[in-house]
Order: structure tokens, then sequence, then C-alpha cells
């Protein structure tokens, strides 16, 4: 298995290398980095994911929230983050083939540096409103397969224990600690693009549905198979440690060309190459409805 990975990051590793002597261009769009333009520098001075633990030990609910919010949208998060991996999917269109491709972040959003970071899983307001101001946004359930198949690291999921410690800091911080060790045991290096540990939060028209709940989806096992089906279950302010944030660039490239996402997934044409329940109903208003905390009252905390 160990083998078959480092080929994956061997192939990974040129893809970084596009401007070195001998590497040809890929066939796949080289997603802009100007994409990534409205994400801020890190800091100088911000907490470690080690040190943000720490002073979110005692909080939960919207102190959490608020404090995970303001670090990352301060630009406080490792620079393995700081890059966009191209992943292409496909559509038939008037009767050809056409090539859909999604700029994604390598790994789940993370609070700290390349040597200490914190995985934060978060409410899907708060998802939304950094996907907002970052000019990303939430992957579906058949972009979250996509992007474990197009993987350079597959890690196998590591469930905790299930009480109500599961949306505790404390899960957070021994969940990031456990994927951390894996990847040290299989040498896998920061930035290649890496799934399998965690769920992800997922737009889908089921949030037309019902707007006080989140939508989760992967997990995805050795066998390639998502232990979480797509599920809206849990309350809308629902966060547990085995939840990630994969951003996605709100622009995607059809045959080459710029094209927004939510115009794309809200296409009769283009929609099945991003999501495997045809076009989502309006995309970009559902994530800016949803982008709205619901009240106390309404959300439910299962």
């Amino acid at each position: 298995m160990k083998a078959a990975r480092l080929i994956g990051w061997t192939l990974a590793l040129a893809a970084l290398c596009l401007s070195c002597p001998g590497v040809a261009a890929p066939a796949t769009p080289v997603c802009a980095p100007s994409l990534l333009q409205n994400i801020p520098v890190r800091p100088a001075g911000a907490p470690a994911g080690s040190q943000f633990a720490a002073q979110i030990r005692s909080s939960d609910g919207t102190p959490r929230e608020a404090a995970i919010e303001t670090e990352i949208l301060a630009g406080n998060l490792p620079g393995f983050l700081r890059r966009l991996i191209p992943v292409t999917t496909t559509a038939t269109m008037d009767g050809r083939p056409v090539r859909v491709t999604a700029c994604v972040l390598p790994d789940y959003l993370a609070v700290g540096s390349d040597r200490d970071f914190l995985f934060v899983p978060m409410r899907l307001a708060t998802a939304l409103e950094i996907g907002n101001r970052y000019g990303f946004t939430l992957p579906t359930a058949k972009l979250v397969d996509a992007i474990y198949a197009a993987s350079a690291v597959h890690l196998a999921p590591q469930p905790l224990p299930a009480s109500d410690l599961m949306r505790s800091t404390d899960y957070y911080r021994a969940h990031s600690q456990l994927i951390r060790t894996q990847e040290a045991d299989l040498g896998a290096l920061p930035g290649l693009l890496t799934a399998g540990h965690k769920k992800d939060l997922v737009l889908t028209n089921r949030l037309w549905s019902y707007p006080d709940r989140v939508a989760i989806y992967g997990w995805h096992k050795p066998d390639d198979r998502p232990i979480q089906p797509l599920s809206t279950v849990h309350g809308a302010r629902y966060a547990d440690y085995s939840h990630g944030v994969r951003l996605v660039s709100t622009t995607v490239y059809v045959d080459g060309a710029p094209h927004s996402i939510f115009a794309a997934l809200s296409d009769p044409k283009l929609a099945p190459a991003l999501s495997g329940e045809g076009p989502i109903r309006a995309a970009g208003e559902l994530v800016t409805a949803r982008a709205v905390p619901p009240p106390e009252a309404v959300a439910a905390s299962r």
C-alpha cells in the first residue's frame, strides 16, 4: 500500500514543479494563483494550533465558532493550504464530452502553522461565511468522491468513541493528532491532495428543504466507500470532530474557460459533472441564505 501511495505522491510532486525543465504542461487547466488572493497572509505572532486549542478548550458553541472564524479570516492557517489542486470531472453537453475542473484546497481548514496546526470543524454558516470571504464554497457529494479519487494521499478514517465529547475541543485536538501521526507513518508531505480523514460539509438541494440542517458526506474507507452517506440529520449549528471543511473555488474551468461554480451547478447541462443529484437549484442563492446562522431556538443540537 505504501508503494502505491508513494507513486501517487511522486506524480503529485511532479505537478508541483510545472515550471521545472523537462516537465510537460498538464492537460488539466492549472488553477490560477489569483483565486487565492483573498486569503490574508498569516499574521506575525498568530497562535499555533496547540496554542489555539488551549485558548478555546473551555469554550464551545457560539464563542468557539467566533474564535475559529476570527483566526481563519485573519489568515491564521498553514502554508500548505495556500495552494489549489485541480480536480476534473466530465459531462456531456450538446452531444460532446466537456471537462469541468474544480480548484480545491489540498486539505481541510485548520488553524496554525505548517508544523503546528489544528483541524477545525465548524458550523455550516461559519464555513460558508469563510468561503464567501475567500471566494470559495463547499463541495457537493460528487465532488467529494472526485477529490478522494484524485488524492495523492488516502488516509483511513479514525473514529473516536461516540459520546457528548464528540463536539469538544479535546476531541478536535485528539483527532488532529491522530491524523498527523497517520500522515507521518506514511511519509506524506503537506500540500498534497489528501482525503479520507474527515466527513465533508457539502452543498445539496436538500438544504432547500431543510433550512435548519447541515449536510454531511464522506469519510471514505480504504475500499473507497464512504462511511457517511449524504445526511441532513444534524442541525445547522452542529459540528463534531469528524467534520471537515474543504473549500472549493467559486471559479471552475469548463474546457479551460473560467465559469462560476454556482452557474455550473444550476445548469442542467453542466451540473452532472459536479453534482450526482442533477442541478442544484439557485446554488448561489442557497449558499447566501445558509451563510446566515439560524436562530438559536430553531437549531437542533442533534
